[in-house]
């Protein structure tokens, strides 16, 4: 095959603007053979009131992908205590005979800190250059053509265009690229709610979620289970406001709406979990429908694939949809740094794809059977508080203790042996 001394730039459109597709674009913008554009769909971002409270392998891949994407998180986030103090999220029963106990620590880091959505995109955001992103550029249409550069060709919803070398989809859960990828009508193309989850959210002031609920919850991340809802609260915007909220089972809808939130439902539980359902309940507006996707057969196809959301969209209540999605930028962005040629593109993506599909697939049902878990619908393992120990456990280190590197390293061999390159092969492009 060819030497990896670049040629010309490789031409890379990263169709969204999130989590993934920024992380991804602060990394590849710094390699100098790269020409990296990000297309985000709306005009302007939205505070909706998400938040994250990330856990290490998140913290651990956008080490990888950079130190000031890293950075970033830390600035832009809400610490709980010293950096060096170990922050859990805390799984309690809130309802029936062993209520009060404590079967899980989540996501135990050192530093780890809870973020609002909005503030960690500003964040990433700083990091691209101004003149390699654009707002309010939906994508349309794809096509693969023939062409001797730039083959594939994007077409935006406001009529413009453009032509690249490969398209990175970061576009989210109804995201174009996986409908492009694997067809419309692909059972998995569509995001799914097979269980009918309803997050029933609130967000409001720190000062007065005080007056209303334990005030530890506002500091703190917990989850409190039950089987008419598990209920969580996850401080944002530096300690100044809360989201609180009830995520709930197997929601009957009318006419495509769910049901107000009934604080009489919950008289069985805690008084801790009964304060955050009725503070919810005074305003519902920040609610939404959960959802995720069922498991696509592969990530890309020739020099197109899919990432974040758009390819394992997951439900939230294992933590790590947005690990994940960083996970799959921290490949990719390994991946890239030896991508000097347009023929390497396709055999790295296929890299990205052996390597991260299984592990970001398995996330996406552990969290499903975490949603089961928390409603006291997985084989009865609520009455067991040891067993739901040990689940908690192997989940926490599956996702927690993975070797990142170990992962980077992994679709580097792949790629590297595809394209008949050994290790040997030299040093990685620099960034500049």
């Amino acid at each position: 095959m060819g030497s990896l001394e670049p040629q010309r730039k490789i031409k890379i459109a990263i169709t969204g603007g999130g989590v993934a597709g920024l992380a991804l674009a602060a990394g590849l913008s710094k390699k100098p053979h790269l020409d990296v554009h990000v297309y985000e769909g709306v005009a302007a971002y939205k505070d909706v009131g998400a938040g994250y409270g990330l856990h290490l392998n998140a913290i651990k891949a956008m080490a990888l992908i950079g130190p000031d994407v890293k950075q970033v998180y830390f600035n832009k986030a809400l610490s709980h205590g010293d950096e060096n103090v170990e922050m859990v999220t805390e799984v309690i029963l809130a309802q029936g005979p062993n209520s009060g106990e404590l079967v899980a620590e989540l996501g135990r880091a050192k530093g780890r800190k809870t973020v609002a959505r909005a503030d960690l995109l500003d964040g990433f955001l700083q990091l691209v250059p101004k003149d390699r992103i654009s707002f309010d550029k939906r994508l349309e249409k794809i096509e693969e053509t023939e062409r001797a550069e730039h083959a594939i060709h994007l077409t935006f919803k406001d009529g413009t265009d453009a032509w690249v070398d490969c398209v990175l989809g970061a576009d989210g859960i109804h995201s174009p690229t996986r409908s492009y990828l694997l067809g419309p009508d692909h059972p998995a193309t569509g995001p799914k709610n097979h269980e009918n989850w309803q997050v029933y959210r609130t967000m409001i002031s720190t000062e007065e979620a005080k007056k209303h609920i334990n005030e530890k919850w506002t500091r703190v991340v917990p989850i409190l289970m039950g089987p008419r809802g598990h209920v969580n609260c996850i401080p944002l915007n530096k300690g100044t406001r809360l989201s609180a909220g009830v995520a709930v089972r197997g929601t009957k809808y009318v006419d495509g709406k769910a049901p107000p939130l009934d604080p009489e439902l919950y008289r069985d539980y805690s008084e801790d979990a009964r304060q955050i359902v009725e503070m919810v309940a005074r305003d519902t507006s920040a609610s939404w429908t959960a959802a995720d996707h069922d498991h696509a057969p592969y990530y890309n196809r020739r020099n197109v694939a899919m990432l974040g959301d758009a390819a394992h969209a997951s439900m939230p209540y294992a933590g790590q949809g947005a690990a994940q999605a960083l996970e799959d930028a921290a490949v990719l962005d390994h991946l890239f740094s030896k991508v000097t040629e347009t023929s390497h593109i396709a055999p790295a993506l296929s890299a990205y794809d052996t390597t991260r599909r299984p592990r970001s697939q398995h996330v996406v049902d552990l969290a499903r059977q975490f949603g089961r878990v928390y409603a006291y619908a997985e084989d009865d393992m609520h009455k067991d508080p040891q067993r739901m120990k040990q689940f908690f456990a192997g989940a926490a280190a599956f996702s927690n203790n993975a070797d990142l590197q170990r992962q980077n390293d992994d679709a580097m061999d792949l790629f590297l042996s595809s394209i008949g390159e050994g290790k040997e092969v030299g040093d990685v492009i620099e960034a500049v």
